[in-house]
């Protein structure tokens, strides 16, 4: 059942050293804040697990939090690489990070199966492709029913979930508006969810054919407002462009983004 606390306290609770890590949002509702408490709290040697790794992942990267990245694009959206990263892989700076890399499809059925407590993901996709060539995770079945050939993949199960969400009640449920990714299946996937949101209310009122995360599935949340941002949350700010435009030249040094990181993380606090 939903406990409320605040960010840090959710984060030291919640994340270990060591731990897998999935931090979903599409587009809008991305959990910076969180991300930013993770590395206050200097938590090391994770497993990043992210569709679209953007700005949020390069900055966990760069601060030294990550061992292993699985993903299926990465690159800061509109503006070009995310460099903090490139940096990691090529010359392992601040240290050396392992990449497994998906498609978009095998992620998101991998996710619908840890949601729904399967070991795997079957799905049409892989045939031609050369990803299975570099990642072992990817095997290969033949359809009992059809003789088709069908890939597979292990389902994801994070140790830990983090979303960002609009709001929630006071008795825990959160209600997700807007643009839709794979939020809900990384809350019901993880062994321990985590939502930040914007505001909690007496009453959702949601309205057909919302996303609400009854409060059982959850396990901590947060009121960190602006808590996405430099993505935006649908109904409550817009997407901050130039923050994306900006961190390009951040993140293209090591000593630029040091001063950023010394700045605008570890020195700005938590909520």
């Amino acid at each position: 059942m939903a406990t409320f606390m605040s960010l840090a306290q959710a984060i030291e609770a919640g994340v270990k050293n060591g731990n897998s890590v999935a931090m979903e949002g599409f587009t809008h509702l991305i959990p910076f804040a969180a991300g930013h408490e993770i590395i206050r709290q200097k938590k090391q040697n994770l497993t990043l697990i992210r569709m679209t790794p953007d700005l949020i992942y390069d900055q966990l990267v760069g601060a030294g939090c990550v061992k292993t990245l699985v993903f299926s694009w990465g690159g800061n959206p509109g503006v070009g690489s995310l460099h903090r990263v490139r940096d990691a892989i090529q010359n392992g700076f601040p240290k050396d990070l392992e990449t497994v890399e998906h498609s978009h499809a095998a992620m998101a059925n991998a996710y619908e199966a840890g949601a729904a407590g399967l070991p795997m993901a079957v799905f049409r996709g892989y045939i031609g492709s050369e990803l299975s060539d570099v990642n072992d995770q990817i095997k290969f079945i033949t359809c009992p029913f059809t003789s088709e050939k069908l890939a597979c993949v292990p389902a994801i199960k994070p140790d830990v979930g983090i979303i960002h969400a609009q709001k929630a009640d006071r008795q825990g449920n959160v209600l997700i508006e807007g643009i839709i990714g794979v939020q809900k299946e990384v809350v019901l996937s993880a062994k321990h969810s985590i939502v930040t949101v914007e505001e909690v209310v007496d009453k959702l009122d949601a309205h057909p054919n919302s996303c609400v995360l009854p409060a059982w599935t959850v396990d901590s949340i947060v009121v960190a407002k602006g808590g996405a941002h430099p993505s935006y949350a649908h109904g409550y700010y817009m997407r901050d462009n130039q923050y994306y435009k900006n961190w390009d030249a951040i993140s293209r040094d090591r000593e630029s983004f040091s001063q950023w990181l010394q700045s605008e993380v570890l020195q700005a606090g938590g909520q």
